[in-house]
């Protein structure tokens, strides 16, 4: 009877319409990290459902029965599953858009649990004993899953590692510190390496901090040059209450930051503000306020004395110290050597306890011969102790890298070329090292490195799940983080030689307090090859005299708005790589671009959050380049509107990357004139929805990549012609719903990658057959049914089914 009474509300297209409903939120889940939480629950409702539907459909084929639409219902699902292949288009960092789609997600999910719970109820209830097992079925689900309000995108707390020890007490002690009625501000401190953070995140994970401040802990990452009107600005937008002006001074921004505090009350909140260096006591005097339910945790290596609470969390002890080392020492095989127990107990007294010294030196012992630990305990025969210095610390770190071949230890020191607390995406690093170390141009030999360091402790490299047509090519996703003191000892080995002898230079310029010596009228010469410059909002300086002749990497680092090239660029002859990265809150416009075109061994360049409108305005021919990538930038039709074409400007140009610039929305037709092009990749450009034919024109294409272009509706038909193009990319362009006719005649084509293509259902064009040098495909694994009928015709063919990867701990925070 329950199933009768369900087919009176169910139309004919009602399963269609909610299998496809169902199939994107599965595929989109593991994906929009954004939504993680919205979706799993929606998912879990769909679960519920889905039996029921098929039960239905089944009883409607068995009665031959006609069924009456339930019109609303399906329109509901039909914008759902747009809704759903939209959430792919948000970025990590438009949180205005996060917080709008979350809330489209969450009525989503409330009116199909409204159609379980009420709607079949109202329509049977004498008979519908069925109908109330699903219905409390979903109602006990319910129960156990709470609806997840907006996520916590930039001020959500990372998890704590996946092993610790000795922080159980502490943990307690500083819980209850904290949750005592007259703390509004507790400061934690100890010296850098000691496990501040991650005692933060362990806190953050207890369920009674959880439960009695919800949503409402923000984490905010201060470091050594806070800018407060860019924390605030993310803050606002993290609640949707973005003001119609631009922030313009620091007192503004906390007037803002009252008014969003404020909003939220009397519901708990708790700030932490983490690694506050000495000097910024003001800015915590600044974020006080006399609100209830409001508390400031404090990470610092300075106790701050005028603040009354202060937690002073102290080195492991000796057992745990042992435990910890041994589990850095040891092989996943247990064949690493370990020295008599003596022996090891005087490396970990020099390690005094702190955490991350015994992991770095740990890690950089694992495996070593018998030898190399004879020789690190003559050097550490008194079992001296290093707490409470940083200078002591980096010192003793350094021994970590004695052993080191010198291509690792010169990949280390470069990292110290990027601000503090920001992740170093590894495709730059493969573009520096390609030339500093001429490793090969896909990066394998950088990863390799990467790697290597990571084993040793020295970075952390967080890469993206990939699939068989990326393991060994697409790096896009992956990216590198440095703690603090690491990143301390990358600068320091890097700076034992006098200024004018080191080989890579790097400084980092608060203010405009320029050094003495920068300021001479004399030219200040440098021999470095790698040349680092990082300078904040309030940076106003005329450059001075800089002649830099060897450098042969430079990194720009900025917050402005508006931003000059140094015109000592302009001489620096054996420039190769140009990395430039703003880091303000909103897109840049660069001048003096035009002093790149005289330099005659320019080869690769990459652009962060800049409007590129304001390069083409002054764009010069840079006939060197061979490679330029795009990140977060403000494209439009800029490319549109140069002052020469692009086929002349970048003549010799092979490769292009393009990747979250939101408001590309055709690919740029000058693009499709550079005939040398060999790699073009755009992803992750949710507008972008139309490709010219002039694609076809690009004769020596290799790969092409339109990853995650959901808005792309199809392939031009002129993509037959691209006769070398060997790697096709199209994984997750939702809206593709065919491959083009004659893509047979793709001839070189070795590896097609098409998995979440979700609208392509139907069968594949006839000409797929003569794609015979296709090695593999991968999509899922309805899409691998469409190709059950070519693999007789394609003896090479391997088809590959991807998992869903659900480790998303890549994800933008």
């Amino acid at each position: 009877m329950a199933l009768m009474v369900a087919e009176s509300l169910l139309g004919a297209g009602f399963e269609q319409v909610f299998t496809l409903l169902q199939e994107t939120v599965k595929d989109v889940v593991s994906k929009a990290r954004q939504f993680k939480g919205l979706l799993r629950n929606l998912d879990s409702t769909l679960d519920l459902l889905a039996d029921t539907v098929k039960k239905i459909e089944r009883s409607n084929q068995q009665r031959g029965r006609a069924v009456e639409k339930t019109q609303s219902l399906i329109e509901e699902m039909t914008k759902g599953e747009e809704l759903v292949r939209k959430c792919l288009q948000i970025p990590w960092w438009n949180l205005v858009l996060i917080v709008k789609y979350s809330s489209k997600l969450s009525k989503l999910d409330k009116a199909i649990l409204r159609f379980c719970q009420v709607d079949l109820q109202l329509h049977g209830t004498m008979t519908v004993f069925e109908t109330r097992e699903i219905v409390s079925d979903i109602s006990q689900r319910m129960d156990s899953i709470r609806s997840v309000e907006t996520p916590k995108v930039s001020f959500a707390v990372r998890e704590p590692p996946d092993f610790t020890v000795g922080f159980d007490m502490p943990m307690k002690e500083l819980k209850t510190l904290l949750l005592k009625e007259e703390v509004t501000l507790l400061v934690l401190t100890a010296p850098g390496g000691c496990g501040k953070t991650t005692l933060v995140q362990m806190l953050c994970q207890d369920e009674i901090i959880k439960g009695k401040f919800e949503n409402n802990i923000f984490f905010v990452n201060v470091s050594k040059t806070p800018n407060v009107k860019v924390i605030v600005q993310n803050l606002l937008n993290y609640k949707n209450m973005q003001p119609d002006f631009q922030i313009q001074s620091d007192d503004d921004a906390i007037d803002q930051l009252l008014q969003l505090l404020n909003h939220i009350t009397p519901n708990p909140i708790l700030l932490i503000l983490d690694d506050v260096w000495l000097g910024s006591e003001n800015l915590l005097e600044k974020f006080k306020f006399d609100l209830p339910n409001y508390k400031i945790l404090v990470t610092s290596r300075t106790a701050f004395p005028r603040f009354r609470f202060t937690y002073h969390l102290k080195p492991l002890n000796d057992v745990d110290a042992m435990t910890l080392f041994r589990r850095s020492v040891s092989l996943h095989d247990g064949s690493s050597y370990i020295p008599a127990e003596e022996d090891v107990k005087k490396i970990v007294k020099g390690c005094g306890g702190f955490p991350l010294v015994l992991q770095v030196i740990g890690a950089s012992l694992r495996g070593q011969h018998e030898v190399v630990w004879r020789s690190r305990l003559m050097n550490w025969s008194n079992g001296q102790s290093f707490l409470g210095s940083d200078d002591k610390l980096l010192g003793h770190l350094e021994s970590s890298l004695e052993n080191d071949k010198v291509i690792i230890k010169e990949c280390f020191m470069d990292l110290g070329s990027f601000p503090e607390d920001q992740r170093i995406p590894a495709a730059i690093l493969i573009d520096m090292w390609a030339e500093l170390y001429e490793l090969d141009e896909d990066g394998i030999d950088a990863i390799a490195h990467l790697h290597e360091l990571t084993t040793r402790n020295l970075a952390n490299l967080v890469m993206a799940g990939k699939d068989a047509s990326e393991a060994n090519s697409y790096y896009n996703d992956d990216f590198v983080t440095l703690h603090d003191i690491l990143r301390e000892l990358a600068m320091h080995q890097s700076s034992k030689e006098p200024e004018e002898e080191r080989p890579r230079l790097i400084l980092n310029i608060s203010g405009n307090n320029l050094p003495k010596r920068w300021m001479e009228k004399k030219q200040k010469l440098i021999n470095a090859c790698l040349l680092s410059i990082s300078t904040g909002e309030s940076f106003s300086w005329s450059w001075c005299n800089i002649h830099a002749p060897k450098v042969e990497v430079l990194v720009l680092n900025f917050q402005k708005l508006n931003y000059t090239l140094p015109e000592f660029v302009e001489k620096m002859d054996e420039l190769k790589v140009f990395i430039v990265t703003n880091y303000g809150f909103f897109h840049a416009e660069i001048s003096n671009f035009q002093l790149l075109g005289s330099l005659p061994n320019f080869r690769r360049i990459r652009l962060e959050k800049v409007s590129i409108s304001s390069l083409c305005k002054t764009l010069v021919p840079l006939k060197s380049l061979k490679k330029i990538s795009l990140f977060m930038c403000n494209i439009g039709k800029a490319f549109e509107n140069c002052t020469i074409q692009l086929s002349n400007a970048l003549p010799n140009l092979i490769e292009i990357r393009i990747d979250y610039c939101n408001d590309l929305m055709e690919l740029p037709v000058g693009l499709c004139d550079i005939v040398l092009l060999k790699k073009l990749i755009i992803t992750n450009c949710h507008k972008l929805s139309a490709l010219s034919e002039g694609i076809g024109n690009l004769e020596n294409l290799e790969v092409l990549r339109f990853r995650s272009c959901t808005d792309l509706s199809e392939l031009p038909e002129s993509i037959k012609s691209l006769h070398k193009l060997s790697i096709l990319d199209i994984s997750d362009c939702l809206s593709i719903g065919k491959l083009p006719k004659h893509i047979g005649e793709l001839c070189n084509l070795k590896v097609l990658n098409m998995k979440g293509c979700l609208r392509l259902c139907n069968s594949l064009p006839e000409s797929t057959v003569e794609l015979k040098q296709l090695e593999l495909v991968v999509c899922d694994k309805e899409r691998a049914k469409l190709w059950e009928p070519i693999k007789e015709f394609l003896t090479k063919l391997k088809v590959e089914v991807a998992e869903k990867d659900i480790n998303l701990n890549w994800l933008p925070k």
